[in-house]
């Protein structure tokens, strides 16, 4: 038998108080939850329930607003409008196939639209919105308000449009927005989009879409189970994005658009000094407003269906001979290379005959003997000819790069040509076959291979005119941000410098001016009183016509002519230089110099006459 252990005894005694308080602290904390719960499921219990069921707790976007876009004096061009969107919260929704029929039925709109979004709209949070419909009409928005509570999870939003003032105005320089493509939501440089989002694809919307877009904001809203808000938790305000003050001036962008109104081409007008892009037209243009909205089928088929591509812009875009405008190239190569002296006189009959093959002049009688200033003021083909012959075409090439032909002008619009200049080993490797002594009488007279578009010859006869610089096209002027403040100016800037004699810049600036101003001259059509206009005619075929080849008249619209005319002015101290392309035009003096005369008018309207010019210059025809 086993003595007494007292102090066994007590630790025993311990364990089993501590044991006895643990219990009763486990019990009384049950007893407080099943009293909390009694409490929250019996007595508050409808009042949770309907928290529960009917609000909500989601994150909404808010839109940035779009930079606005305004011309060189503060005049609006693309601005902002509010529109009405329709989406669909997939979570507050009972029966999908319900409520769209309802929303169809109520707006007139075939169901399967809806359920075409509804099927592609990206897989995420049940309270994601998917958007149905936008730009609706007021009478859109007050039938679906009118039904919202029968219609649970169908809400209409307010976001910022875009909105260009004048339709078709500067379409190809200022551009459109369009839908955001699922490819790009994968690419990192569209980081921060959305799908439905719309950013620039096109001209200045698209090259300066980083600072035109903005910066989303978003809110925490607390909203029913039909959709309606509730009150808003918190917020974070969207940051509005830059604007843009565009070198463009208006009344000369409309002159030149009036001007080339229902004919294909293009008319850019641009400052020789600071490379300003003044006007840029290219017709026939298209309404950005309908990027916004959206196209039909048939509507979009008939843009694209348009033998005139009406998208494509022909200032920067369009790659045509030069016809007669690249013969002060190749007069400055000859001189520059000695081929001849500016008082070379040589002979014109109406044909120069090289082996077997007979090469016209475009004036059948011939101009005679004449020297170099004279075969550029009437544009005589068979000095050109002769002169080609003497250079050769890698020659004539040198000075064509070297006037900027065959390399982008560094324009910031998007998708610029560079045109072509060719080479005796260019058409070797392209063609396999050896340049012929032919192929150098018609490219001195801007026909063949060579390629050019309307801003590269706008740029080429801006250094002639300002004596020796090339100066990038600049768009835009300065960024500012949304109250007006300063952000940053673009500054011009010189690309590269033309390496030419004084003498012979001196020579190519008074037979220019000769072309308009002489009784000769090809340019008489530009006159314009009181100022003097210096410039060049060019006609570039389309096709070699046969040697009995039809009047005008009788050749169908395709195979007609381009018509060129590239001008500067004052010829003294040049402001402004227009280059105007008229396809299938005919001849350059009397289709295209006209058009460059109405658009140089309205520049120099209320402007005085140049001091150099005081003497009466002859009145325009």
């Amino acid at each position: 038998m086993s003595a007494f252990n007292p102090l066994r005894a007590s630790t025993q005694n311990g364990e089993r108080i501590r044991f006895q308080v643990a219990v009763y602290l486990v019990v009384t904390v049950f007893v407080v939850l099943l009293l909390r719960l009694w409490f929250l499921q019996l007595i508050r219990g409808e009042t949770y329930r309907n928290l529960s069921e009917n609000n909500r707790i989601r994150l909404e976007d808010i839109a940035s607003t779009r930079g606005i876009i305004y011309d060189r004096h503060g005049r609006i061009l693309v601005d902002n409008r509010p529109a009405f969107k329709l989406a669909v919260v997939p979570e507050d929704i009972r029966d999908f196939q319900k409520t769209l029929y309802q929303l169809s039925s109520t707006l007139e709109v075939d169901q399967t639209q809806f359920i075409e979004k509804v099927r592609h709209a990206p897989k995420g949070a049940p309270f994601r919105p998917i958007l149905l419909s936008r730009d609706m009409t007021r009478d859109q928005v007050a039938a679906v308000e009118t039904q919202r509570f029968h219609l649970p999870g169908v809400m209409v939003q307010i976001e910022p449009r875009r909105s260009y003032e004048r339709p078709s105005f500067a379409a190809h320089l200022i551009g459109y927005l369009g839908e955001i493509e699922e490819a790009q939501l994968k690419d990192r440089r569209y980081r921060g989009y959305k799908m439905g989002d719309y950013l620039g694809k096109y001209g200045v919307e698209l090259e300066w879409e980083d600072l035109l877009k903005g910066q989303r904001g978003g809110r925490q809203v607390e909203a029913d189970a039909a959709g309606r808000q509730l009150r808003i938790l918190g917020e974070v305000p969207p940051q509005p994005g830059h604007n843009l003050v565009l070198a463009l001036d208006t009344k000369l962008q409309l002159r030149a658009e009036l001007a080339l109104e229902g004919k294909a081409g293009a008319i850019i007008a641009l400052d020789p000094n600071k490379g300003d892009i003044l006007a840029m037209a290219s017709g026939p243009a298209f309404d950005q407003n309908q990027f916004v909205r959206g196209f039909s089928p048939s509507e979009w088929q008939a843009i694209v269906d348009n033998p005139q591509h009406p998208l494509e812009n022909k200032a920067i875009q369009g790659q045509y001979p030069l016809g007669s405008t690249f013969k002060p190239v190749v007069a400055a190569a000859a001189l520059e290379e000695g081929v001849i002296e500016s008082e070379t006189l040589l002979s014109c009959y109406g044909e120069y005959r090289l082996g077997n093959r007979v090469y016209r002049c475009w004036k059948k009688r011939g101009h005679g003997q004449l020297a170099l200033h004279q075969a550029l003021v009437q544009s005589c083909d068979i000095y050109f000819y002769q002169l080609g012959q003497r250079l050769g075409v890698d020659r004539m090439a040198k000075y064509a790069r070297l006037f900027g032909l065959g390399s982008k002008t560094l324009v910031r619009l998007n998708n610029e040509a560079r045109g072509l200049v060719p080479t005796s080993q260019w058409k070797l490797r392209r063609f396999g076959v050896r340049w012929q002594k032919g192929e150098d009488l018609v490219i001195a007279i801007g026909q063949g291979f060579l390629l050019a578009t309307p801003i590269q010859a706008a740029m080429l006869y801006g250094a002639i005119a300002n004596g020796h610089e090339f100066v990038r096209p600049r768009v835009v002027l300065r960024v500012e941000d949304a109250n007006g403040g300063l952000i940053n100016e673009v500054d011009s800037e010189i690309v590269r410098r033309l390496t030419l004699k004084p003498t012979t810049i001196s020579f190519l600036q008074a037979a220019l001016e000769g072309v308009v101003l002489e009784p000769s001259g090809t340019g008489r059509a530009a006159q314009i009183r009181g100022i003097r206009v210096a410039g060049k005619t060019g006609t570039a075929q389309v096709v070699r016509m046969p040697e009995d080849e039809k009047s005008e008249s009788q050749v169908s619209y395709e195979f007609q002519d381009h018509a060129w005319f590239v001008a500067y002015a004052p010829a003294e101290a040049p402001e402004i230089v227009v280059a105007v392309l008229v396809e299938h035009g005919g001849h350059g003096g009397s289709a295209a110099a006209p058009l460059a005369r109405q658009v140089m008018e309205e520049y120099f309207k209320n402007r005085p006459p140049s001091r150099v010019a005081q003497r009466e210059a002859v009145g325009g025809q």
